[in-house]
């Protein structure tokens, strides 16, 4: 029987796609398939998708004949062409041409459609979304999305955050992060993402000014980096906010972990990874009620209006005066997370889809 062969395509690289791409590599390999991995080459320093047993060839984000000549000829004789997200499928599409092998398209989350830039987005999601054979959403809204962009055949393909290793965290590593904060006397309040105006963290400073009235004064400690920095930094100085930038860091398991309660301010989400982790590890998580993050969580989680930052405000403090609620929703996360694919569930899926394309001659 002839092996398998599926090329992963990546764009920018989100948390929650490249971890995914990682996952599904090192499933897919254990299963016999043959996986390349096509990103710009900074990934697979951060995600190590070689040590997955997969191949990986660097390209560009760009969009330019060679970046898409590079990949064209990483897909030469693959069976099946996965791209993840608007940018990598865009590419895929141009580099595969009508007679290529079959494509899948992974829509991990949205690109704004608002402004002027809005009726270019939904052109180019239309002429992906075309394009592939199978589009899977890892939300129903985005499902929904794929099928009015006219997508011949749209499925739910609900991925998880790969959980870390060991299940979980120590209390005495999750009590070192804590000690290495200085919140050993006071809450902590823990965010994590990019440092983009698409994740909130406007409206999580405008609420971080009403927890100064908090005694004692909660920390807010975001993990992240991004292009809005330098503002944030300047408002949080300006202003005196209890607010930490962090940076990127390599232990936001146990700096979750360690918080008391998990914020989550996006304007948008599908599968928000924090909400995820912080699900899985039993904290309690205020988030905004966007996208997929109420049929993410069910009702493990409280959940806000986006933009509101009293609603946000307040529900963190009746949080931190409850002790009993806080424990409540810890014990509903886990179960909560209980219900979610897992990896070995999601690459399952996933290859049924390929299988389908290869049998069927690569037509939806």
């Amino acid at each position: 029987m002839t092996q398998l062969h599926t090329v992963q395509v990546l764009g920018g690289g989100s948390a929650g796609s490249s971890a995914h791409v990682r996952s599904l590599a090192a499933g897919l390999v254990a299963r016999g398939v043959r996986v390349t991995v096509c990103a710009p080459s900074g990934l697979d320093r951060d995600y190590d998708f070689l040590g997955t047993g997969a191949h990986f060839v660097p390209v560009p984000r760009r969009s330019d004949p060679v970046a898409v000549n590079a990949l064209r000829q990483a897909c030469a004789g693959a069976d099946v062409v996965h791209a993840h997200g608007l940018n990598a499928s865009l590419r895929a599409g141009l580099a595969l041409g009508p007679q290529g092998a079959p494509l899948v398209v992974t829509w991990h989350t949205r690109a704004p459609t608002e402004g002027a830039k809005g009726g270019l987005v939904r052109l180019l999601e239309r002429k992906t979304v075309r394009a592939a054979a199978v589009v899977l959403g890892t939300s129903s809204e985005l499902v929904d999305r794929a099928r009015r962009r006219g997508a011949r055949d749209a499925r739910l393909g609900p991925v998880s955050f790969p959980a870390p290793p060991g299940g979980g965290v120590t209390e005495a590593r999750a009590g070192k992060a804590r000690a290495e904060l200085g919140v050993m006397d006071r809450p902590l309040l823990m965010a994590v993402g990019a440092l983009e105006p698409h994740q909130g963290y406007g409206t999580l400073l405008d609420a971080s000014r009403l927890w100064l009235r908090h005694d004692p004064v909660p920390l807010v400690a975001v993990a992240g980096e991004g292009r809005g920095r330098g503002a944030l930094q300047r408002r949080i100085d300006a202003e005196g906010l209890p607010v930490r930038l962090l940076g990127r860091r390599g232990d936001v398991t146990a700096l979750l972990a360690a918080a008391d309660v998990a914020v989550l301010a996006s304007r948008w989400e599908a599968r928000a990874p924090l909400a995820q982790e912080a699900l899985r590890l039993g904290v309690p998580l205020v988030a905004t009620a966007v996208g997929g993050v109420p049929e993410l969580v069910g009702d493990a989680a409280v959940l806000v209006p986006y933009g509101d930052a009293p609603a946000l405000a307040a529900e963190v403090t009746a949080l931190l005066a409850d002790p009993a609620r806080r424990t409540a929703l810890a014990a509903a996360g886990r179960a909560q997370a209980a219900t979610w694919p897992t990896e070995d569930e999601t690459v399952a899926q996933v290859l049924s889809v390929y299988d389908e394309l290869c049998a069927g001659g690569g037509t939806a």
